[in-house]
């Protein structure tokens, strides 16, 4: 069964008299197959109409225009045409309860009252106030790109001299709380350092709440430059004990940074590439294949078609190579057996979608990636730490490759970790699929907090 998106904006009339009781969030979760998915329709007054927002915490789906928003004689309608999605329901106290329907899906849904904030994601480990450690919101400049980033920075209250981290996100757009499924893994890494007497800062990935500069030509060198500006702002604000703790695409970005900036005196990587990062890529998408239930026999076409366009995106000299990825592909698709192949539109459809991704400035740069460059630069202390059950970065071929980097490097002051059960968020989990992240209530494993925050204190 498909999960859909919903992305349709415009408004619709309403009864003024009637607005007053249904404005605010409502939250619930459709049964679709055994699977919960949460949703959360915000409704706000807008001059006489009412307007409405959509969003699917397990989807990573926020603010989401829901395009007809009416509520009469003490029933809600909500309907988006395009997408072909209504939910209406009647309105009971604190509680509407309908049916939710989307195509051929009709699904019983109860939509209750939410606090502002509020998720109907259960996330135990996000940080609730009274915090007994002090927190300041700060924004800094990048003086290569002159892009402004925001972040904020939580320090100790009871101690004058503590070491500070800076944490980076992984891949894709992130706030500063690396919010994920409505997991805030660095909120939560935040605060059982401050506890403990380690200061972070946390930093809204570009084009993410404060920060700006987000282009299409940026690449992960530019993010490495963002970091590099973060860690002289805490050098500038007289902290001298600074390390970086990257997760994923931030696992890479810190040996970048560190290799040439003095002032990072220790890294922890989550997750970082330790090999080629086309190599990489490889061993992710045949993992994540393999625990969908692909055949050995589409792994090994798929693997085929992938080295193919990453040797054409490392070696590529000419002045179009988004059509020469097109070909690439177009011409895989047509190899499938015929009860698989898709129609002519189609083929050309998808080889467009996907050699325009592949050709974007960041996903060339990084393919071109070799980790070693970075890693075997370095002798300040490193920890590094994957999980067994991580799809994303398979744990065995990268911490190999980051140990064999650093003994190149003669660093005498690292640790390798390979933490069974953790998966890619390092969460304890038991397939390790990106569809887990969600549907998994702890946000990272209480033995990870412990490891890094222990090492970090012993420097």
């Amino acid at each position: 069964m498909k999960t859909y998106f919903f992305i349709i904006v415009s408004l619709f009339s309403f009864s003024f008299i009637y607005s007053q009781e249904i404005i605010g969030s409502w939250g619930g979760e459709l049964d679709i197959q055994g699977n919960k998915l949460p949703l959360i329709f915000n409704i706000k007054q807008k001059g006489n109409q009412l307007v409405s927002t959509m969003d699917s915490p397990m989807q990573g789906a926020k603010d989401i225009a829901i395009s007809q928003t009416t509520f009469e004689k003490n029933e809600l309608t909500l309907v988006s045409t395009t997408m072909q999605l209504q939910f209406k329901g009647s309105l009971n106290v604190d509680k509407i309860e309908g049916t939710f329907t989307q195509g051929p899906m009709s699904l019983p849904l109860i939509l209750t009252r939410k606090k502002d904030g509020e998720s109907v994601l259960k996330r135990p480990q996000t940080p609730q106030p009274p915090f007994n450690y002090k927190i300041e919101e700060v924004t800094f400049i990048n003086p290569i790109d002159k892009n402004t980033l925001a972040g904020t920075l939580t320090t100790p209250s009871n101690k004058k001299e503590f070491p500070v981290v800076v944490l980076i996100t992984g891949s894709g757009q992130q706030n500063r709380n690396s919010e994920i499924f409505g997991h805030q893994s660095f909120w939560v890494i935040a605060d059982d350092f401050a506890k403990k007497g380690i200061g972070v800062l946390r930093v809204d990935d570009r084009g993410i709440g404060g920060s700006d500069g987000l282009t299409m030509s940026v690449t992960t060198k530019n993010f490495a430059d963002d970091t590099n500006a973060a860690v002289d702002f805490l050098a500038q604000k007289g902290f001298s004990k600074i390390g970086l703790i990257g997760h994923s695409e931030g696992g890479i970005i810190a040996p970048m940074v560190a290799s040439q900036n003095p002032k990072v005196k220790f890294i922890i990587t989550m997750a970082g590439p330790g090999i080629p990062t086309d190599e990489l890529l490889i061993l992710q998408t045949n993992a994540i294949a393999k625990a969908s239930g692909a055949s050995d026999d589409a792994i090994k076409s798929g693997e085929e078609t992938n080295r193919k366009l990453y040797a054409l995106v490392k070696n590529h000299t000419g002045n179009d190579l988004q059509g020469e990825l097109k070909k690439v592909l177009i011409a895989s698709m047509q190899k499938l057996p015929e009860e698989q192949q898709p129609d002519a539109k189609e083929i050309a459809t998808v080889a467009e979608q996907e050699s325009k991704k592949i050709s974007i400035p960041w996903y060339t740069y990084f393919l071109k990636i070799n980790p070693d460059v970075y890693w075997s630069k370095l002798k300040i202390p490193v920890l590094a730490m994957n999980g067994t059950k991580d799809l994303q970065v398979i744990s065995k071929e990268n911490l190999a490759g980051i140990k064999a980097s650093l003994e190149k490097a003669k660093n005498k002051q690292f640790e390798i970790i390979e933490l069974p059960n953790l998966n890619h968020l390092f969460q304890e989990a038991k397939t390790g699929t990106v569809e887990e992240y969600g549907q998994l209530e702890q946000t990272i494993a209480p033995v990870v907090l412990d490891k890094m925050s222990s090492w970090i204190l012993k420097r």
